[in-house]
């Protein structure tokens, strides 16, 4: 998996908060254990998966100890069932004591995205549709998730509000129609994708009429789904990249695939996640 040079500088202060969270002012537990004490440990997992975490997980290790050393024997977008040894550490025990929590943490709540994002992806196998993420992402992890979400074999929509311009219902309200948010968007003469929300056939018309790069279909029925492809098509070389979203689950996502839609966004591959269950089993000699 592509790791951005931002994700790569972000993960270091997101680890060091994380543990700051966990140990305060220091680890009383872990001070039971003799500071020269070397131990090993591995980390299971309990369920089917795909893995995400690895450089949060090397990451919350080097911040306690530079000495420990991570083996990683399955990574990042490869897939694992109950009872894989994902990885193997070995280090003083106080740094592994005291940064089992935090690794798991990041590792379990990577990989339940990762892995919801993969059930979505394999259920519009097949199809040419693509599934989106959202910004409806944990507060502090918006690009760990959006990283985890490629792990699964998703694309990222926008990382924030900031390298896209997505116009929907109360900005078309402001500005006083979908064709007068869209000439001011494109007033702005900036080169980010202009996409904007919709929620009739009637605004799709206007949209696709007004020129722009995506349409966003709210809540649009299969059957009204159906038509928007049908219209949008008969634009030509004009034609828009069509997405739905609004309440589409793993039971629903394939009907909605197709109808011959480009983009499938959804908020639950970030926020309606369980997290996958690993264990950390120590061995000190």
């Amino acid at each position: 998996m592509h790791h951005s040079d931002e994700l790569k500088t972000s993960i270091g202060p997101v680890v060091a908060n994380a543990l700051a969270e966990d140990i305060g002012s220091g680890d009383l537990t872990a001070s039971l254990i003799m500071a020269s004490e070397i131990a090993g440990a591995t980390i299971v997992a309990r369920e089917s998966l795909v893995v995400c975490g690895q450089l949060w997980v090397d990451e919350v290790f080097s911040q306690l100890d530079e000495a420990v050393i991570v083996d990683w024997y399955i990574g990042d977008g490869q897939t694992a069932e109950a009872d894989d040894v994902i990885c193997k550490l070995v280090g003083p025990a106080r740094a592994l004591l005291s940064g089992e929590r935090t690794a798991l943490n990041f590792l379990q709540t990577l990989s339940a995205t990762a892995t919801a994002t993969s059930a979505f992806v394999s259920a519009v196998a097949g199809t040419n549709t693509r599934i989106l993420d959202t910004r409806k992402t944990i507060p502090g992890l918006r690009l760990a998730q959006k990283y985890a979400v490629t792990c699964g074999g998703g694309v990222n929509h926008r990382v924030g509000l900031f390298d896209a311009i997505l116009i929907k219902e109360n900005h078309i309200r402001s500005a006083g129609s979908v064709t007068a948010a869209l000439k001011s968007a494109h007033g702005l003469n900036t080169d980010v994708l202009i996409e904007v929300e919709v929620e009739s056939h009637d605004e799709l018309q206007e949209a696709l009429d007004a020129g722009v790069g995506r349409i966003l279909l709210d809540n649009f029925s299969i059957q009204d789904l159906r038509h928007a492809v049908e219209t949008n098509q008969g634009y030509g070389y004009t034609a828009a990249e069509l997405e739905a979203s609004g309440n589409i689950t793993l039971d629903t996502v394939r009907p909605v695939a197709e109808t011959g839609i480009d983009y499938i966004s959804t908020g639950a591959i970030t926020k309606n996640i369980d997290a996958i269950d690993f264990s950390m089993l120590f061995k000190i000699d």
